[in-house]
């Protein structure tokens, strides 16, 4: 067996297991290094073991009791480690399997711990599950690498300290953990649709296993409208795939985009969800989002969208969720739909205010209106800004051609 492979696929259940039995997420996350070490020389010579998940959950958690022993802590995880002994050997085949029937969505709802504020919930989730890194995680939530680092210590100092129990939820746990899964599963699509950083702009498998991981929630939880709209608005934002980027891996403009490309099954399939959480009663930030993204995907032409509907939903969107990112999206909503002057003026009490100081997009938008006002010398600065904090390579080629325009 591949064991790049081995990992992808099964290193977020190995260690959400070890991290149940030792109560240490740094220790738990050690091991396993040091178990995958171990494999790559063993396995070699002896062949792959039958069950290799349960060789590395076995030989992790021997190695961490070695380690316990020598640092005499042992006595205090003695009762922890017997009664994990028999479970973290095997497969799971409890009742959480038929509760849970997707591996990653159980670890998802393990790791959303109502004890934990759910930004560390959220955060610690997609750092030992889903594979995120810790910088991406912090561009996600918009605060520096070090504050979010320092964030994920304390959170796993608080998990060992406190002894938050690591385990798969009730059924009856399940609407405290929803909230914070919800925003994870979105964070994976985000990260997906529009890369923080590399070489290209969309990571079509991270918004493959975010809408699987929706579809899944919304079999799991068929009364939760909230789900139902955010699988709406992930198909909706991805049905645009094929046209955001063109052959020579350029970035493409909404307005721009050949239309002919948008998979209009995936549209169909998402304008329905988005009626049916509404008619549901949901107005929650996913329902208000789906609703808008329908309006972008079932316009004909970019002169056919409703900009002053779309400006609207996201007054809306910002009463109930207030957040200076849905503030730069308003203001380019209401520049399209009302007078750009009027869109660049909210941009700027944002700019002056520094909320988003570090935010590309917004220097970007403030770019486009300018250009679009004619204004080409205040828009080569805003884009020079914009250029200067994006970390995506397509972005970055995006920006320096429109730099090159402006300045010409």
């Amino acid at each position: 067996m591949d064991l790049e492979k081995l990992h992808r696929e099964e290193s977020g259940r190995i260690l959400s297991t070890l991290i149940g039995l030792l109560g240490d997420f740094d220790l738990a996350e050690e091991m396993l290094q040091e178990a995958y070490a171990t494999a790559l020389q063993k396995w070699a010579t002896d062949g792959v073991p039958t069950n290799p998940r349960a060789w590395l959950i076995s030989t992790a958690r021997n190695r961490a009791i070695d380690r316990l022993r020598r640092e005499r802590r042992f006595d205090t995880k003695r009762e922890e480690i017997a009664r994990y002994t028999e479970s973290t050997a095997q497969p799971h085949t409890d009742a959480t399997d038929e509760m849970f029937p997707d591996d990653r969505l159980r670890l998802i709802f393990t790791c959303c711990h109502p004890a934990l504020p759910t930004e560390a919930q959220v955060a610690l989730t997609l750092q030992t599950v889903c594979g995120v890194t810790t910088e991406e995680i912090s561009r996600a939530f918009l605060v520096p690498l070090a504050t979010m680092a320092q964030r994920l210590v304390r959170a796993k100092r608080k998990i060992r300290d406190a002894g938050i129990p690591y385990r798969v939820p009730t059924l009856e746990d399940l609407p405290d953990r929803l909230d914070a899964v919800l925003l994870v599963v979105y964070l994976i699509f985000n990260e997906g649709y529009m890369a923080s950083s590399g070489d290209a702009l969309i990571r079509r498998e991270l918004c493959a296993e975010a809408i699987r991981l929706g579809r899944v929630l919304c079999q799991l939880l068929p009364q939760q409208p909230e789900a139902q709209a955010l699988l709406a608005l992930m198909l909706l934002h991805d049905s645009r795939r094929d046209a955001r980027v063109s052959s020579d891996g350029e970035l493409i403009l909404l307005e721009e985009q050949d239309r002919n490309l948008w998979h209009r099954e995936q549209i169909k399939e998402g304008t329905g969800l988005t009626e049916s959480a509404l008619r549901s009663g949901a107005a929650g930030a996913y329902a208000v989002q789906a609703s808008i993204a329908a309006l972008h995907a079932n316009a004909k032409t970019p002169k056919n969208t409703d900009w002053r509907q779309i400006a609207g939903l996201y007054d809306i969107l910002l009463r109930d969720n207030p957040s200076p990112v849905i503030e730069v999206n308003r203001a380019v909503a209401v520049a399209m739909g009302r007078s750009l002057e009027e869109g660049l003026g909210l941009l700027d009490e944002l700019e002056k205010r520094g909320a988003l100081a570090e935010f590309h997009l917004l220097h970007s938008a403030r770019a486009d209106l300018l250009r679009r006002l004619g204004r080409t010398g205040e828009a080569a600065d805003a884009y020079r800004r914009a250029l200067a904090l994006t970390t995506n390579d397509v972005e970055r080629r995006f920006l320096r051609r429109m730099l090159t325009k402006v300045e010409s």
